[in-house]
Formats: C-alpha cells, sequence, structure tokens
C-alpha cells in the first residue's frame, strides 16, 4: 500500500473491512445450496451489494468508494478484464464447431468402450477446456454429448461424470485463456512490479497438469467400467468428424502464446486462423461470424456472442478487485500476509507454501469453489508472501491456481462444478464429487511438489521451460 495515502479505517477496527467479504460469501451460500444455481451475474450483484453495504461501516464512506475504485481501476484489474473480453471471442468460436462430437467419432470408430471410454472422455474434455477456456461452458458443452454416450459404451456413471467435471477442471487449470490461469498470473508479480506473464506460467505449469492427468487416465481406464452395463447402439446422431479440424486454430493459439509469452498474439493468430478453417471446412457461415440483424437492429455473430457471454465474468473480476481495494488500503492484506510471514510455521520456504496452500484452500470453499473469484482474493497474500521468500512467480502462480482447482473446488454442497455436474446427470453431489480424480491427484501433485520442492525456482534464476 501506499505509504503516502491514509489508510481506510472502520468502525470497530480493521477486522470490519471484512464485512463484503462475509456478505459475498453469503450471497455463494444461497445461490448454491438454498438455490442450487450459478449465475455469474448474481455473484457480480452479491460483490457489488456487498460493496454497498461494507460501505457503511467504514468511517468515510466517500473514502470507502475510492478504495474500491483504486483496487477495481488497477493494472491487473484492467490487463484481467482486457484478456477475458479477447479470449471469450475465442472461446465462442470453439463452442459454435461442436468439437465434442468429433471425440465421439473417433472413440466409436475405433470401438472405445467402459474404462477405456471414461479415459478417452477424460483426455477429450481436456482437449476441449483447454481449448475453450472455461471449465463451466466445457461441462454444458460436453455432458450432453458424452454422458450418455458413455452409459450406452458401459461405463460407470458416478466415473463417467467425475471424468468430465475432471477434464473440465484440467482445461481451467492448464489453458492460457482461461479466467483462473490469467488471474493467478496477473496477481504474482516481480519484484520490479511486471506481473507474471502468462506464456511462461502456463509453460512451468504442464509438469504438475501432466503428472495429476496421467494418473487420472490410468485410473479411469482401469476402473471407469467396473459397474457398467454395455448397451450396445449406435451414438451417430452425436459423431461428427469435421469438428477434428478445429484442433489446428487450438493448437496454434496455444503454441504461440507459449513460444512469445504474449497472450494477445496467441488469440490473435488463433482467432483468424479458426475463422478460416472454421469458414473452409463449412462448420459456419460468414453470418456466424458477424452480421446484421436487422429485425432485431442488432449485430449477431460468435464475435458478438464472445463478448456477451464473457461480460458476467468481467463483472465478477470488478466486483471482487474492488473489494480487494478496500482490504488493501484498510491494511488487512498487509497484515495477513505479515502474520504469516512471522509465524513459526513459515520460516522455511516449504512451511510457506503449506500454509498457502491451506489459505487458497480455505477461501476457495468459502466462495463456492468459484475459482476465478477466490484466487483473485488470496493471490495478493501470496504475492506478498512469495515474493518475500523470493520464491518464482511461476511457481506462486501454479501454487494458487493448481490448488484452488483441486479438493477445494469440488467439496460437496458447496461446490459449483459438483453442483452442475449433479444437475446434468441426477446423481448425488458426493458422487460425482468422489469421481472427480483429477481434482484428487492434481491436490496430492502439488501437496509433493511442496514437500520435496519439486518445481521450486526462486525469481533470480530462470524458470523451468
Amino acid at each position: 500500500m501506499d505509504e503516502t495515502r491514509k489508510k481506510l479505517t472502520f468502525r470497530g477496527g480493521m477486522f470490519f473491512s471484512l464485512v463484503p467479504v462475509v456478505i459475498y460469501v453469503f450471497f455463494c451460500v444461497v445461490l448454491f445450496i438454498i438455490f442450487k444455481a450459478f449465475n455469474m451475474e448474481a455473484l457480480a450483484v452479491g460483490g457489488f451489494i456487498a460493496l454497498l453495504i461494507g460501505g457503511l461501516f467504514c468511517t468515510s464512506y466517500s473514502e470507502f468508494w475510492d478504495s474500491a475504485v483504486r483496487g477495481i481501476s488497477s493494472i491487473t484489474s484492467v490487463s484481467v478484464v482486457v484478456i477475458l473480453l479477447l479470449t471469450g471471442m475465442f472461446s465462442q468460436l470453439i463452442k459454435i464447431c461442436g468439437l465434442s462430437g468429433g471425440f465421439v467419432w473417433l472413440a466409436n470408430s475405433f470401438g472405445i468402450r467402459g474404462g477405456l471410454f471414461v479415459a478417452f472422455t477424460f483426455l477429450a474434455t481436456c482437449i476441449v477446456s483447454t481449448a475453450t477456456g472455461s471449465s463451466i461452458g466445457t461441462m454444458f458443452i460436453a455432458f450432453p454429448i458424452f454422458y450418455p454416450a458413455g452409459l450406452i459404451l458401459g461405463a460407470n456413471p458416478m466415473w463417467m461424470a467425475g471424468c468430465i467435471v475432471s477434464g473440465a477442471v484440467f482445461g481451467d487449470n492448464l489453458a492460457p485463456i482461461s479466467d483462473t490461469t490469467i488471474a493467478s498470473s496477473s496477481t504474482q508479480q516481480f519484484h520490479d512490479g511486471r506481473p507474471a506473464d502468462i506464456g511462461g506460467v502456463v509453460s512451468s505449469r504442464v509438469q504438475y497438469s501432466a503428472v495429476a492427468g496421467l494418473i487420472t487416465i490410468v485410473f479411469f481406464a482401469i476402473v471407469g467400467g467396473i459397474g457398467g452395463t454395455y448397451q450396445g447402439g449406435e451414438i451417430d446422431a452425436v459423431s461428427n468428424p469435421t469438428t477434428l479440424v478445429m484442433l489446428l486454430p487450438v493448437v496454434v493459439m496455444l503454441v504461440v502464446s507459449t513460444k512469445t509469452r504474449n497472450i494477445y498474439a496467441g488469440i490473435g493468430v488463433g482467432l483468424s486462423l479458426g475463422t478460416v478453417v472454421g469458414l473452409a471446412a463449412g462448420l459456419f457461415t460468414f453470418a456466424d461470424v458477424f452480421a446484421n440483424d436487422a429485425a432485431n437492429n442488432a449485430a449477431v455473430g460468435f464475435l458478438i456472442d464472445g463478448v456477451n457471454n464473457i461480460l458476467p465474468t468481467c463483472a465478477l473480476v470488478i466486483s471482487v478487485f474492488g473489494i480487494m481495494g478496500v482490504l488493501n488500503d484498510a491494511g488487512l492484506l498487509d497484515y495477513l500476509a505479515d502474520s504469516i510471514l512471522q509465524s513459526k510455521a513459515a520460516s522455511t520456504e516449504r512451511g510457506a507454501e503449506l500454509i498457502c496452500m491451506l489459505g487458497i484452500s480455505l477461501t476457495t470453499i468459502l466462495f463456492g469453489g468459484v475459482t476465478s473469484a477466490s484466487i483473485l482474493t488470496f493471490g495478493p497474500i501470496l504475492n506478498r508472501i512469495g515474493s518475500a521468500k523470493n520464491i518464482h512467480p511461476y511457481r506462486r502462480a501454479n501454487l494458487l491456481d493448481g490448488t484452488a482447482n483441486s479438493l477445494p473446488a469440488i467439496v460437496p454442497f458447496m461446490s459449483v462444478f459438483v453442483f452442475i455436474g449433479a444437475a446434468l446427470t441426477g446423481l448425488s453431489p458426493v458422487e460425482v464429487a468422489g469421481g472427480t480424480v483429477y481434482a484428487f491427484a492434481l491436490f496430492g501433485t502439488f501437496l509433493v511438489a511442496v514437500i520435496t520442492g519439486w518445481g521450486r525456482k526462486h525469481e533470480d534464476e530462470p524458470a523451468k521451460k
């Protein structure tokens, strides 16, 4: 916090700056537990209402909002919003092409069934979620196509649901266009104030995702068909091999983003190539790209839809950054970071990382598995602690994102991922959570990495590429 700026004070003390956080958590509980619904717009509303009410506990309502606006207008906040708007267009491009149908055709053509189909679906969903950068969007795309096909081909319902949620979480954790990747990278800064570049973060993250992913694939292949019943029948209705050509722009986008370490370049190339390939393959027409809807006096197309669909997430990000601005100016973030750094448990790098894993986990659980919000909330604290320990920003971003997208994100009855999976399959939240093997594997991978020091780099040495 800028020492020349007056510290924000609250009636009842500094901890009353947490009132907006408490109100936001209340909204999460109401939405996920009582309404059993997930709505990004409602979460954003919860964030802004939390600010409106929280300001009443500050000694100066105007200064409270000055702090909120400073948080919203920070370079980190603006960068996240801009990148989300751009990635929204690429994500929508992939969605309208129906990439999942190509994978179903591939599996059916090679006679993949039972546990192998569960493992195949996990891999296919990983690719779709990495391509779209949206875990929630991937689940709504994949469940209607893969889940019924899996039951026909002899997959166990619990593992079938779990493999789809697992694949969605995989992409949310790894994709360079994922909101959590963007948030985790942007909140971790080098000593000179530069945020960790997304390309470098993703390159260093692959090792953790690959280990957890391999464990998950093997597990699903072995046990995924136990208890399932092969029903026979055709699934040609959801098969479309042509959509597999859209893997080309996805791969190019990933390569350009990681090689240039510039997410803007990756999105630009991927969006341009994807549009050309999709048009050439007949997956959509020019009118699906950008057109005029004269009847409704509106512009339509996947470019418009991409921006519209991501706006609720941008609104949530803005509200959370407003809350973070208040916590920062109240001195609470510095207080929490200093308390952790001064504790005996954080005297070593290992101890500091373990405490941070605990902090990230608790924050994610409280926020109902909304990982982007929990990452933005705990990110500044981890940034302060990791910087003090000279831990590389890439490592910190990976620990932040990997922990948030593991076990804390699938706690039954307090997880948006679990609720969506349960709603789309009719299974219980416990079954969906229990089947999400990747979340268990990812948490275990990072726990081992923290305890053993595997992958830990310091800022004054090059990060592994």
